[in-house]
């Protein structure tokens, strides 16, 4: 069995371990698509346990989570969102299908217009 803390909506299983890790990003990933339907802000990940294993968001997604929290904590719609940015609610939608291949410049660009900054790091 796997949950995570942060979002209880997620849960799947295996019949092994491997298993049940393997499904575990595809669950996440679905809980994360209630949150953006309903417009609600995605838990931030709490710091891991000893030995808990961790499920790593790819970082195009991860992108549009943070998307979607500036959008919550800003009050903006998809709607004003492409008012800011000048562009159609339809590209607004596709900068926050979770699906959906997203330039990391768009991504940007839409951060900017709430108010934040997108910062790539290298370590």
């Amino acid at each position: 069995m796997v949950s995570f803390p942060d979002v209880p909506e997620a849960l799947t299983c295996g019949d092994t371990r491997e298993e049940a890790l393997r499904e575990a990003l595809d669950a996440l990933v679905t809980s994360f698509e209630f949150y953006f339907e309903g417009l609600r802000p995605v838990p931030m990940p709490s710091a891991p346990e000893d030995g808990q294993d961790v499920v790593t968001v790819p970082h195009s997604l991860w992108a549009k989570v943070l998307l979607l929290n500036a959008m919550c904590e800003s009050s903006v719609s998809q709607t004003e969102l492409g008012k800011r940015l000048g562009i159609p609610r339809q590209n607004v939608q596709r900068l926050t299908d979770l699906h959906h291949a997203t330039k990391i410049d768009q991504l940007a660009a839409a951060v900017k217009v709430l108010g934040h900054r997108l910062e790539l790091v290298i370590r």
